[in-house]
């Protein structure tokens, strides 16, 4: 029901969760009103604007309080608030890994929106916040939260704009090219910005869904995506004396006694003779193996136990346990075993045993060998097992750089990059353009040649 029947009262102060307030009441046909605003300016605003309404003659809707032309209209959907909605709708078919990049890439993002005004927190602050404690199920809602990130997450709740701002090129590109950033400012790496720039795509593929945007923002801006593969760095990839050196080296670290190095010698081996990734050594178990006396052996590997972190997984376990990486979790990929490494494995068993559910490597513990584990143990080993003038070089920086050095011997071997693919759990295409690579040294073996070829014709 319409009517002139209005009194507008001042406005007063007035305490809000904690915080000032101003509010301002006023009645219409008898029945009372009120609405808080933040500052004294912002309540003041609100009453002129009544009275004002109220002079030039228009009626006032006694539901609601308000003239035709001041009719409130439900609060516009934030993007941090449509970033919420979006982990809740994820989260709880997302692998750990993904769960990890879903949050990195919605804080990059929401970090990009943040308006650059008074009181907006420091970077690191912000990221540890939302990496931490918004972005995370259960949410900040839902536990307690360190008063320094409370503070953070209210500011960026009333802080971020509408989500609708996103289809404006301007700030859609700002988000994009945060994206290309790391944290301290520097270039991230090309595989690390298609990974976010993939959760942000999603994310507004979700909000399209829901009918906030016609056609998904992202697109509507052109930005150069980077490589597809980026090839492997030729100077990582070890020789066959230096693979073999340093797996002899791992031994030697932590004394023979309790043999923190001896326990990961096969694992360590099986990443160079066998190709295999390091969250596939980890999970490989003796009832998936064939290991005869003599000959070529096989591991039937369908299971990795990659680290996640413990607010990733579904069980609150530092690892996840999955099927292979990019395949369907039934799929099993049969994976030789040369003779040499057969042997490696087998002394390891006779020398530890296995885990209770069978798994070839493990911890003092009998439990999963963590990333930062075997990380630490191959860094050691290198200072044992290369030349100083190779220690500090990128040569076999990285446990993950025995498999890139072992599909290189293979391909140098002539092996068909079929059969390399397969063993390897590559596609071809990955594969040609990722690991071809020379093995350390070996452009002598090609100069030489050369050199003899030329010879023949002076």
């Amino acid at each position: 029901m319409k009517t002139s029947d209005v009194r507008i009262w001042g406005v007063r102060p007035k305490r809000r969760q904690g915080k000032d307030a101003y509010e301002l009441r006023w009645s219409v046909g008898g029945r009372p009103f009120s609405r808080t605003r933040r500052t004294q300016g912002l309540a003041n605003k609100l009453r002129s604007q009544l009275a004002m309404a109220q002079e030039v003659g228009e009626l006032f809707d006694d539901e609601t309080g308000f003239p035709p032309s001041m009719e409130e209209k439900p609060p516009a959907l934030t993007w941090y608030a449509f970033a919420l909605e979006y982990l809740r709708m994820k989260w709880p078919h997302a692998a750990p890994n993904y769960r990890d990049d879903i949050s990195e890439g919605l804080t990059v993002a929401t970090k990009a929106l943040m308006p650059k005004r008074p009181g907006r927190p420091a970077d690191m602050a912000t990221q540890r916040a939302l990496r931490d404690w918004a972005f995370v199920l259960p949410g900040p809602s839902e536990r307690d939260v360190p008063p320094e990130a409370r503070v953070v997450i209210d500011w960026v709740a009333e802080n971020s704009p509408p989500l609708s701002d996103l289809a404006q090129p301007a700030v859609m590109r700002g988000v994009l090219d945060a994206l290309k950033l790391k944290l301290n400012g520097k270039a991230a790496a090309g595989e690390t910005v298609k990974r976010k720039r993939k959760i942000l795509v999603n994310a507004l593929n979700y909000a399209t869904e829901r009918g906030e945007f016609e056609d998904n923002p992202v697109h509507a801006v052109p930005w150069e995506t980077p490589a597809r593969i980026v090839p492997v760095d030729p100077r990582v990839v070890a020789n066959p004396k230096q693979a073999s050196n340093l797996i002899d080296a791992v031994s030697y670290i932590g004394g023979y006694d309790r043999a923190r190095g001896r326990r990961l010698v096969g694992m360590f081996a099986g990443m160079y003779y066998a190709g295999m990734r390091p969250a596939e050594t980890v999970g490989v178990a003796i009832q998936d193996c064939h290991l005869p006396k003599e000959g070529w052996g096989v591991a039937n590997l369908h299971r990795t136990r990659p680290t996640a972190g413990k607010k990733w997984t579904k069980t609150g376990e530092v690892h996840d346990d999955r099927g292979l990486k990019n395949r369907d979790p039934r799929v099993v990929r049969p994976t030789p075993l040369p003779p040499g490494l057969v042997a490696i494995w087998q002394d390891s068993i006779d020398t530890f045993g296995t885990a209770d559910d069978g798994r070839l490597f493990f911890n003092e513990r009998g439990g999963l060998v963590g990333s930062s584990t075997y990380s630490r143990v191959w860094a050691e080993a290198r200072e044992f097992g290369l030349p100083p003038e190779l220690v500090e070089s990128p040569l076999a920086d990285r446990p993950y750089d025995l498999r890139h050095s072992a599909l290189s011997t293979w391909l140098n071997a002539g092996v068909d990059p079929t059969e390399v693919a397969e063993r390897a759990g590559n596609t071809v295409e990955v594969l040609l353009a990722r690991y071809a690579k020379c093995l350390h040294g070996r452009h002598a073996v090609a100069n030489k040649r050369i050199e003899d070829l030329l010879l023949e014709y002076e």
